[in-house]
């Protein structure tokens, strides 16, 4: 059973507003597939169809990029590492869709290859990468879709290392997308800001430019992909960060580049200036209480395990703020101190809710034998 209790607002004096005037966001009708997200506070902005599936085409290297990151940090592949670039793989790839114009018979690092795949979206880059770290195309598919299901990206598959088109055995959503870019940001975000947001890369003297409508061209951009196919048409993953604030942008099948590119930038330059971080209780607050089931008491308070911060638009007042505590229940004692048992639900004019993490205020013990019973007893001739 799952209880809830809606609550008064958490700080009377501040003033929330709407997520609702996502209404005015910059995010054309054109474009079906469209979802602004602050990492931040993991609140959604703006959506549309975000959990429509699609082919992502070269956004695909991000979950190659990703799960190159993951062994790395394991230590179960290294960036100096070089690898023989077959005859075999020069014949299948090269000048393939997007390149990094790799020729048979070098032997480029693991980190060289990375940089083909982030920087210029090689797609022989992407295949010779998969092979330096697994041995096979198969192996490496399946990390790629183990890290998927690692991550919760429940709608999505990779049927490929590159996002070249494979009959539409690759497909994604655009809230596993921002699954995906979240995890690849905060979870790794040293070899991060190593492999992306270079604006070019230079190999054997051809230089080439990054399609990152992001990267250099807003405040704080630093990446993260293009795609492009004529199944997929145009699509970005994108990021930008400023003073500690990280903001992650999708847009799928858009039916031009320059509207995709244009419509990533001024969502993310509205995200940031239209709205900003107010915190609305510091960690450690009490928020409510959570009914107890065989404790020594029938109640354990609850206290925000870290701060409440919402994004909320700078000249704008909320019509409705909901919030709610949510947790199954009764909870079973013994409760510890500290222990996450609910969460706290805050709803902006019915945007998606924010969630926030509860703890036990304090610890309750389990009742003795002859308490329960009489608990027991009072819960059945009390209902």
């Amino acid at each position: 059973m799952r209880f809830f209790a809606t609550l008064a607002v958490l700080v009377a004096s501040a003033v929330l507003a709407a997520p609702a005037h996502a209404a005015g966001a910059p995010a054309p009708p054109q474009i079906p597939v469209v979802l602004l997200v602050d990492l931040s506070t993991g609140q959604t902005m703006f959506a549309r169809e975000e959990q429509r599936r699609f082919v992502p085409a070269s956004v695909t290297k991000v979950m190659t990029a990703y799960t190159a990151f993951k062994l790395v940090d394991e230590g179960t592949l290294r960036l100096e590492m070089p690898f023989y670039y077959t005859p075999e793989l020069a014949n299948e790839w090269y000048d393939e869709g997007s390149t990094m114009f790799l020729t048979a018979g070098e032997r480029p690092t693991v980190a060289q290859l990375l940089l083909g795949v982030t920087t210029v979206s090689g797609n022989d880059a992407s295949e010779a990468l998969a092979l330096a770290a697994t041995g096979s195309r198969e192996g490496w598919l399946s990390l790629m879709n183990q890290n998927a299901r690692m991550l919760g990206m429940d709608n999505t598959q990779f049927g490929s290392p590159n996002g070249y088109p494979d009959g539409g055995s690759t497909y994604t959503t655009a809230r596993d997308l921002v699954v995906l870019g979240r995890a690849l940001t905060l979870d790794y975000p040293g070899l991060y800001h190593r492999f992306f947001g270079h604006r070019q890369l230079t190999w054997r003297n051809i230089t080439q430019d990054n399609h990152d409508p992001l990267t250099g061209q807003v405040e704080g951009g630093d990446g993260i992909k293009t795609g492009f196919t004529a199944e997929a048409g145009f699509t970005v993953l994108g990021t930008a960060e400023r003073g500690g604030r990280r903001l992650i942008v999708v847009l799928a099948a858009a039916p031009s580049q320059e509207l995709r590119d244009n419509s990533a930038r001024a969502l993310i330059n509205w995200g940031f200036d239209e709205f900003a971080q107010l915190q609305l209780a510091e960690r450690g607050k009490a928020v409510g209480e959570a009914i107890v089931q065989n404790g020594v008491a029938e109640r354990v308070p609850l206290r925000l395990s870290r701060a409440a911060i919402a994004a909320v638009p700078r000249d704008g007042v909320a019509d409705r703020v909901d919030m709610a505590i949510r947790y199954r229940g009764p909870i079973n004692a013994p409760i510890r101190e500290g222990d996450q048992i609910a969460t706290l639900e805050l709803t902006i004019d019915g945007q998606p809710s924010i969630k926030f993490p509860l703890e036990a205020a304090e610890t309750v013990a389990q009742a003795g034998f002859f308490k329960r019973i009489a608990n027991g007893l009072n819960d059945w001739f009390g209902r």
